[in-house]
């Protein structure tokens, strides 16, 4: 006989901010940030690592790329998410990094516990992939290697990757790509790129188990990125039994 459900709780749902800082010019406007949204997670790229506060408001510092020129980071409320440890993973080299060695970690991956949803277990990651310099190819190779290895570390939980994805054009092909791979992709309202000649969703989400209840570009100052709020909760259990019963009774 299964588990019973886990029900979704009646609190709100987890607020994760993204955030390209600009190699750390945007750095100054988190702490407002995270005030003025009540976040309970800040994922970071494009972090001057060395000179990351430790603390941001009520969150404090998971984990931090030490060799990037271009770093990542993840902030927690640790009133809302227990941690249970990090992982920092390079993915495929782009001929960007062989050249210019930005970036030699591109995935920092953070496992939490959420104690306001009865202790579910969530993967939350942040993520900066290959600029517009590589192919669509390199970047969907480098994201395919980031979700396999947050799944096989994860061991059945939930997980949501948020970053700079450098994904605009031809991003509805991606989603078919991952969704058959049982992953959803969730695009912001409005594009969180918006200088130059360019122009698109840069950054949004991916997920697995999770129930994405909306995502909101937000305003900026010093970053050439706009932050991106993903609302998101982790979605309820079914164990097997009852979800083969579920698919027999309306088969």
């Amino acid at each position: 006989m299964g588990s019973p459900t886990r029900r979704a709780p009646a609190g709100r749902a987890l607020r994760t901010i993204s955030y390209n800082l600009h190699e750390g010019r945007a750095t100054l406007e988190l702490a407002d940030l995270a005030q003025a949204h009540d976040v309970d997670a800040l994922c970071l790229q494009e972090c001057d690592t060395l000179r990351l506060p430790e603390t941001v408001g009520p969150l404090v510092l998971a984990g931090a790329t030490q060799r990037n020129r271009l770093g990542l980071a993840l902030y927690y409320r640790p009133d809302r998410l227990h941690a249970h440890g990090h992982e920092l993973r390079p993915l495929r080299r782009s001929m960007h990094d062989r050249f210019l060695s930005p970036a030699h970690e591109r995935l920092l991956a953070v496992r939490f516990e959420d104690l306001h949803d009865d202790g579910a277990l969530l993967t939350l990651a942040s993520i900066h992939t290959a600029p517009l310099s590589a192919t669509n190819a390199m970047r969907r190779h480098q994201i395919s290697e980031a979700l396999g290895a947050i799944r096989a570390a994860a061991h059945g939980s939930s997980a949501l990757v948020v970053g700079d994805f450098n994904y605009p054009w031809f991003a509805s092909s991606l989603a078919r790509r991952l969704s058959a791979q049982g992953f959803e992709v969730t695009h912001s309202d409005l594009p969180t790129y918006v200088r130059k000649r360019f122009r698109g969703h840069f950054d949004f989400a991916i997920s697995e188990g999770m129930d994405i209840e909306s995502v909101r570009t937000l305003q900026q100052a010093g970053s050439d990125h706009l932050p991106v709020l993903v609302e998101s909760r982790v979605k309820p259990f079914v164990p097997a039994l009852l979800l083969e019963h579920s698919q027999r009774a309306t088969g």
